[in-house]
């Protein structure tokens, strides 16, 4: 949702900006006809940057396609499937999600989900002995022993400013000890981030909710003018008229069908900017409440409940679906890796997803089976660092590879970490895991607008980009559809991984890895710089300076097992 809420932001911004300039003349005092258009000044003070295309589609199935046979720069799988893997055998590959839930019957997934054979469903035993009760599944780290589910939680600066406020708020930093300053100043950082996400979401719920105030009130007056007709494109296009007014109202529907912004999408944006205030950044606000656990022993194990599906599964179906949809039936999409069963590890709340969770939820991907974790979150503080390191180590010991989306703040995270990261112990240390693949996003566009605007990029920490933008994919209760982020883009190399996996078991996880970096596909181009506008050329925004690709992969495994 936080790439949703980028996108539409910046639209909103945009669109606005453009729909009052283009009738200036009728907002002179901000009223025409009785008609209410609300202009906020701090609405213009954003600089839009990047892609402003929104209206051409992507073409179907567009990141599995191929930039030599389809003229779309997807990863190549379905030529990988017809050219090279054709008449293989391969073996099933337990591929872990770390997100908020997954909607296990869905169509197209509910033959790939893992089943703990282990456990008998329902008895309210530990069958197999692993320390999690009917976990059949897999887990919810977030979840109540009586079945409460958290949905909102805080976000970690919001926890760590919560913790260390009456500490410091009103201390005389004369009478701070050498260490006590290095954790004031820990603390300063964490009130002025605080402040600023405050401000930040503060405006961007009062610019919503001006945007939606014009949007209805410019949708009431096109009903009254079609009369019985439906406010669609069609009927509004075919509206003629020469009144200003009703010519402005033509112009904020078209921009609206055009970038689907409507009354659901609208709304639904509106609440979740809302639940941020509400709840991301209350101070007083604690989920563990509905989880029951001892928070401050990183070493405990077995709190949560079974109900990997969650109060809203959205995002971790979306997710679920670019690996692994089924690719013999004839619905919705189809999935990367023909050949899995994805275990559902529930970790990921509307909020900040917390260190311990992270932690407990690979343990159990590397204890119950998995191969390949996707991690399609992150947060700018890890202040239990040390037991996700604790945990990433583990499964570097257990071969088990770890994808990780780099984020959507159009950031450098070479500068600004997004954890979790590859490196222990400091943010930027120089002991990094050698089972991590770090993910930016791009879209299906050509040339400068090949990068997705939201991605985070950086030379040394992202090491490969794949599809992020547009992504079609499975959703909730039988539904498909299109969302941006490297939430999209981590799955699509957890899906190439697991193919690799799957045909070519004898390959260790750091091989996997290197396979897919060192296949990874180069293009020299200039792009636009993620966030803050102007052009790089597209090596310098990640390691490989590529995208992953699945031909590639698979035609470089083939060489290498031989």
């Amino acid at each position: 949702m936080k790439n949703l809420i980028y996108y539409l932001m910046k639209i909103i911004q945009i669109t606005t900006y453009f729909i009052l300039m283009s009738c200036s003349a009728y907002l002179q005092a901000n009223h025409v006809n009785g008609l209410y258009f609300p202009v906020s000044d701090h609405l213009f003070t954003s600089v839009w940057v990047g892609d402003t295309n929104t209206v051409s589609a992507p073409p179907a199935n567009w990141f599995n396609l191929d930039a030599t046979l389809d003229k779309v720069r997807g990863v190549s799988t379905e030529r990988a499937y017809k050219e090279l893997l054709k008449n293989k055998q391969s073996q099933t590959v337990i591929v872990a999600v770390i997100d908020s839930g997954v909607d296990i019957d869905h169509e197209d997934l509910k033959d790939h989900i893992w089943i703990n054979t282990d456990e008998i469903a329902g008895n309210g035993q530990d069958d197999d002995a692993n320390g999690y009760i009917d976990d059949v599944n897999g887990w919810s780290f977030i979840g109540g022993s009586g079945g409460e589910n958290v949905d909102y939680d805080s976000f970690e600066v919001t926890r760590e400013y919560a913790r260390l406020k009456d500490r410091f708020e009103e201390v005389d930093i004369l009478k701070l000890k050498r260490k006590e300053l290095k954790e004031f100043a820990y603390f300063y950082r964490l009130e002025k981030d605080y402040e600023k996400k405050l401000e930040k979401y503060q405006q961007q719920v009062y610019e919503l909710q001006q945007y939606y105030r014009i949007y209805q009130q410019a949708y009431e007056i096109m009903e009254e003018q079609l009369g019985d007709k439906p406010v669609n494109r069609e009927n509004v296009e075919a509206l003629e008229t020469e009144d200003p007014q009703l010519g402005y109202v033509k112009n904020i529907l078209a921009f609206s069908f055009d970038n689907g912004l409507d009354s659901e999408e609208l709304e639904s944006t509106l609440e979740e900017l809302e639940g941020r205030l509400e709840y991301g950044l209350n101070l007083e606000f604690d989920s563990r409440d509905i989880v029951g656990d001892n928070y401050s022993d990183l070493t405990e194990k077995g709190y949560g409940n079974n109900d990997v599906k969650g109060p809203n599964p959205m995002h971790g179906t979306h997710v679920s679906g670019i690996i692994a949809a089924d690719r013999t039936n004839a619905l919705g999409m189809k999935g990367i890796a023909d050949n899995v069963k994805i275990m559902v590890l529930r970790a990921v709340p509307n909020g900040d997803e917390r260190d311990k969770d992270v932690a407990n939820a690979i343990y159990y991907a590397v204890n119950n089976g998995a191969k390949v974790i996707n991690m399609s979150f992150g947060k700018d503080y890890s202040p239990q660092k040390q037991a996700v390191d604790a945990a990433m180590k583990y499964a570097e010991k257990m071969d088990v590879l770890l994808i990780h989306g780099a984020g959507n703040d159009g950031k450098d995270i070479d500068v600004n970490p997004n954890f979790p990261t590859s490196s222990y112990k400091e943010m930027h240390g120089k002991k990094r895991a050698k089972n991590w693949i770090e993910v930016g996003a791009t879209s299906w566009k050509s040339d400068e607008e090949l990068v997705a605007n939201f991605s985070n990029y950086g030379k040394t920490f992202v090491d490969v980009f794949a599809p992020g933008v547009a992504i079609y994919s499975t959703v909730p209760n039988q539904a498909y559809d299109e969302k941006d982020g490297t939430s999209m883009a981590a799955p699509v190399v957890a899906g190439i991984a697991a193919l690799i996996r799957s045909y070519y078991p004898a390959f260790s996880a750091a091989e996997v890895r290197n396979i897919i970096l060192d296949s990874a596909v180069r293009y020299p181009i200039e792009v636009n710089k993620p966030g803050e506008g102007g052009t790089v050329n597209f090596s310098q925004l990640s390691a490989t300076g590529a995208m992953a690709n699945a031909y590639e992969a698979v035609k470089l495994a083939i060489q290498r097992a031989k």
